[in-house]
């Protein structure tokens, strides 16, 4: 069974435990190697910029008593969370505690750090500062510019226990997120939904086709329903290809499930739905699609179930 290194950024916080509940749920014991890694501040992070200020200097002592608790909070949660690792029958050897002294900040740490060989990263939605949605500001949005080249696991609140949903496109890189997606949910067999979107006409597209005439409107739509057939059929091939590749890591056809969404305004917000009205815990999206355009297209559509997903965990796949 091949070993899945990852990468979990934790600073102690609730946000943290559920991080690492989270891979627990979704890797198996015998293949996980996981490493909690913290990057430690000796001040908050929004006390940077006053740094240098003459005032900071009367803050140093409550700033100290900060640093200790946060200290003190981290070696408890890594205590806590080994114990939990343990006990979900990790084995010792595969499990590692870095505690890493800030250096350019938190996010560009956290980064340098992922390239190293990691199949995956893993951060909370929300840390230390519960009332501060990371994925608004922080942590988890630079990450997602910077951490490219590896699978970006953002952990959300309560989900159904299993189940993913794996949003498609008939391109390559789709086809690499299932991959990753196999490898993981075949030796834990969970429900997987395969989800294509196809866009209907947005409000500015009906308003200009109200000023063709009768007889081109019919042409048009019949047209859009031709190719919406076509788009329908492509996907059956690929819906296929990606089952066949879960299939051959384990998951049983039976809890696989296909489905194709027309007439979409935003195929974020209908990925997301698909996931909650299924009770699918993991929406899987990938960065790339097609096409250079497609591809920043598909950047959107990524950051956008992101931001809309917040009941949910997204991997966002290279």
């Amino acid at each position: 069974m091949e070993k899945k290194r990852i990468l979990a950024a934790v600073d102690g916080s609730p946000w943290s435990h559920l991080v690492v509940q989270y891979v627990i749920r979704m890797v198996d014991p015998g293949m996980l190697e996981i490493v909690l890694f913290h990057v430690s501040s000796p001040i908050p992070e929004s006390f940077w910029d006053l740094e240098k200020s003459p005032a900071f200097r009367g803050r140093l002592a409550p700033v100290a008593a900060w640093e200790a608790a946060q200290k003190q909070a981290v070696e408890d949660f890594m205590e806590a969370a080994t114990a939990s690792l343990r006990q979900a029958g990790v084995p010792d050897e595969s499990v590692r505690v870095v505690v890493r002294r800030r250096e350019v900040g938190i996010s560009r740490d956290l980064a340098l750090e992922a390239h190293q060989g990691y199949d995956a990263v893993v951060v909370g939605r929300r840390g230390v500062s519960d009332v501060k949605d990371l994925i608004l500001g922080s942590v988890a949005t630079k990450l997602l510019g910077r951490v490219v080249e590896v699978p970006l696991w953002i952990v959300g609140e309560a989900g159904s226990p299993d189940g993913v949903v794996v949003a498609l496109d008939a391109s390559d890189a789709a086809l690499q997120a299932v991959n990753f997606t196999a490898s993981l949910v075949g030796p834990k067999p969970r429900r997987v939904l395969l989800v294509h979107v196809l866009r209907g006409m947005g409000p500015e597209s009906r308003e200009i086709l109200k000023s063709f005439s009768p007889e081109a409107q019919r042409d048009w739509r019949k047209q859009t329903e031709a190719e919406m057939e076509r788009a329908v059929a492509r996907m059956d091939a690929v819906f296929e290809r990606a089952s066949t590749i879960l299939e051959a890591e384990g998951l049983p056809r039976h809890l696989i499930e296909t489905k194709v969404i027309t007439g979409a305004t935003s195929r974020a917000v209908a990925i997301v739905q698909a996931a909650r009205l299924g009770g699918y815990e993991t929406v899987v999206v990938g960065r790339r699609g097609l096409s250079r355009v497609e591809e920043f297209f598909m950047g959107r559509v990524s950051n956008k179930v992101v931001q809309l997903a917040r009941d949910r965990t997204v991997w966002v796949v290279s």
